[in-house]
């Protein structure tokens, strides 16, 4: 075992030479090495609809509403529409794990509205912001899913579309109570959003209804709810959250699991870098690194054309037939 550990290590010092603190491709008080094209990129990319680094007063009688991090942020904009003025705190290109709010944009999101929130202890910061209403989007959700092995806990409900509809219909309930003049917009344009959910979950049952495997390997812990509403088994790389440095030995465990169930994809994340995948990927014959997205945020490249919560998870699913072997 210690021979295939130093053989891995050597390999990784070869994959991850350019980096120092492997973390991820963007970040904002993230222990992270960005090159200067991807600074550049990460500039262009969070910019637009961010909140803006000093409050600024408005003669909009628009609702200003702060969304924590997308697609928080998208599911306040389905049902809001064009009645609210809609921000984000966590730029959406940023992996927003160990984002912690500037003093500016504590200040800025103190003077909206409302701020709309994931809850379940993902914000960890959410306390510092005193905004005249919160929204917890988590609120009556039974979502307690702590992995057995790692006592790591769980809270990407949005990526199991059951509970997506309820954080959709928590956030009308909320504006409704700020602002009740506009309850039958707010209803409507939640329902629309509702029924495209309905639809995603009937494309994904049937979608993964023909597949010979039930096992996968995603980069973190992101997918509990979604593999237990699906009937999958999930594993991931780093057993904690994508900030963690993982060591080589992890990275044996995995490429065993991997080699063990027959796997032949593992998966990576867009706001990840993916040379971890890629060095258990490389220890598997045939194998090859895909993206299975958490959502926790847009490429400049997906904000440009306008791709949203349900084309990502539509990519996911298609990539997770590759790796589960489904019928296409």
């Amino acid at each position: 075992m210690r021979s295939v550990v130093l053989l891995l290590s050597m390999s990784m010092l070869c994959i991850l030479s350019s980096t120092i603190y492997f973390q991820t491709l963007y970040g904002q008080n993230h222990k992270t090495i960005i090159n200067s094209a991807i600074s550049a990129n990460l500039t262009e990319s969070t910019v637009e609809n961010s909140i803006p680094p000093q409050s600024t007063s408005s003669s909009s009688d628009k609702l200003k509403v702060v969304s924590s991090f997308y697609p928080i942020y998208e599911f306040v904009k389905k049902v809001g529409g064009d009645k609210i003025d809609s921000l984000v705190l966590i730029p959406t290109g940023l992996e927003p794990h160990d984002f912690e709010p500037t003093i500016n944009q504590i200040q800025a999101a103190n003077s909206a509205d409302a701020l709309v929130f994931n809850g379940l202890g993902f914000e960890t910061w959410i306390d510092k912001i005193n905004t005249k209403n919160k929204i917890d989007a988590s609120n009556s959700i039974n979502a307690s899913y702590i992995d057995n092995r790692t006592k790591s806990f769980d809270p990407h409900i949005w990526l199991d579309p059951v509970f997506a509809k309820k954080e959709t219909e928590n956030i009308r309930d909320g504006l409704i109570k700020i602002d009740p003049n506009n309850r039958d917009y707010y209803s409507q344009n939640a329902k629309i959003f509702i029924n495209e959910l309905d639809t995603l979950d009937k494309t994904i049952r049937a979608d993964l209804k023909s597949c010979k495997k039930h096992d996968f390997v995603a980069f973190h812990n992101a997918f509990s709810y979604f593999a237990k509403r699906y009937g999958l088994n999930q594993h991931t790389i780093t057993t904690t959250g994508p900030e963690e440095e993982i060591k080589p030995q992890r990275l044996v465990e995995i490429i065993q699991l991997a080699k063990n169930l027959g796997l032949h994809v593992i998966y990576s994340e867009e706001l990840i870098d993916p040379r971890y995948a890629l060095a258990v990927a490389q220890e598997i014959p045939d194998a090859k690194v895909l993206v299975l997205s958490p959502i926790e945020g847009l490429t400049k490249d997906e904000q440009s054309k306008g791709i949203g919560y349900v084309d990502k998870m539509n990519e996911n699913i298609q990539n997770l037939k590759q790796g589960l072997e489904c019928s296409q």
